[in-house]
């Protein structure tokens, strides 16, 4: 007998339904990132409800003019780690260091402040104004 069947296995994937798929997300997530700014929030970082309850002996002070005062005694910023070794040095114990920052003051300024005080592991606390 020979008996034939016509039945081919079609070995193709149809995409179509795929890439509708990919293109819906991908229009969803298009629109919802231009929804989403990361400068939607005010926020106003030099007021906070938080206190500390460390005992800070040294203050690093940083006026709108960005001069540089340890302990009120206004200095030089390139002298700034020396005079706060000395400092830390005079107190011995777990210490930290209150950072007084004019809302004005570039961020770079603060962070270099900050990086002084992680690479000789001083603790730091960042003065705020109470809310």
């Amino acid at each position: 007998m020979g008996l034939r069947t016509s039945h081919k296995v079609d070995a193709g994937f149809n995409m179509s339904s795929m890439t509708d798929l990919v293109f819906l997300l991908l229009i969803f997530f298009v629109i919802l990132s231009t929804m989403v700014s990361p400068y939607a929030l005010p926020v106003d970082l030099p007021t906070s409800a938080n206190k500390t309850k460390e005992k800070a002996k040294v203050a690093v002070r940083i006026d709108a003019d960005k001069h540089f005062s340890v302990n009120n005694q206004l200095i030089e910023p390139d002298q700034l780690e020396g005079v706060l070794t000395s400092e830390m040095a005079k107190t011995p114990g777990d210490q930290a260091i209150i950072l007084h920052v004019d809302q004005s003051v570039p961020t770079g300024i603060t962070v270099s402040v900050l990086d002084i005080c992680k690479r000789n592991k001083w603790k730091i606390i960042l003065a705020t104004k109470p809310d």
